[in-house]
């Protein structure tokens, strides 16, 4: 019989953590925008914000790719039900904020008509949608929103970890984070 993997492949644990660096740096880039609006570099930082927004969205449906071709790893049997399902659906509105996020972005950019520079490299591509700022505004709104519910998720997964770490003291950071020792 073989034994079920008690961590996440090398190319989760990856997109995993590069996906969690690239949205600090979105909140950094945001930060840094509004420390210097009227200045020159404030524009700079939105359309490197936007690339990297952008990139976010590519590396999320890349990982759910490889999620579906590869599950994650089995949760402790000391699991309880409910802790089970609230780990499945924060990990599910993860998901569906690392989506939405960087998708209303290119929506408002794409209603006002502004272009989106994938870091010097070449233009993406605008999505066919009109309203101009009245339309990018709400979609800026609903942006906005989904970021403080990205800051929700983030602060309940960061708890649950160390929960996991420190009071269960069971194998749950080991399987994302690889210099962690296993628990025997």
């Amino acid at each position: 019989m073989v034994e079920p993997r008690s961590r996440y492949s090398t190319i989760s644990v990856i997109l995993h953590w590069l996906i969690a660096l690239m949205v600090l740096s979105q909140v950094l880039l945001i930060t840094a925008h509004e420390a210097t609006e009227g200045q020159a570099i404030s524009r700079e930082f939105v359309q490197i914000h936007k690339a990297a927004g952008l990139t976010v969205l590519v590396l999320t449906l890349a990982r759910i790719g490889w999620r579906l071709a590869n599950p994650a790893p089995p949760m402790p049997v000391t699991m309880k039900g409910w802790e089970k399902f609230l780990a499945k659906g924060i990990h599910i509105l993860f998901y569906v904020a690392l989506i939405a996020m960087p998708l209303t972005g290119w929506l408002a950019s794409s209603a006002s008509g502004r272009d989106i520079s994938w870091f010097g490299l070449f233009n993406w591509p605008l999505l066919p949608i009109e309203g101009g700022r009245a339309v990018s505004r709400q979609l800026m709104d609903v942006h906005e929103l989904v970021m403080k519910g990205m800051y929700a998720l983030v602060a309940l997964h960061v708890l649950a970890a160390l929960k996991h770490q420190f009071v269960d003291k069971d194998n749950v950071l080991h399987r994302m984070i690889p210099w962690i020792p296993r628990r025997d």
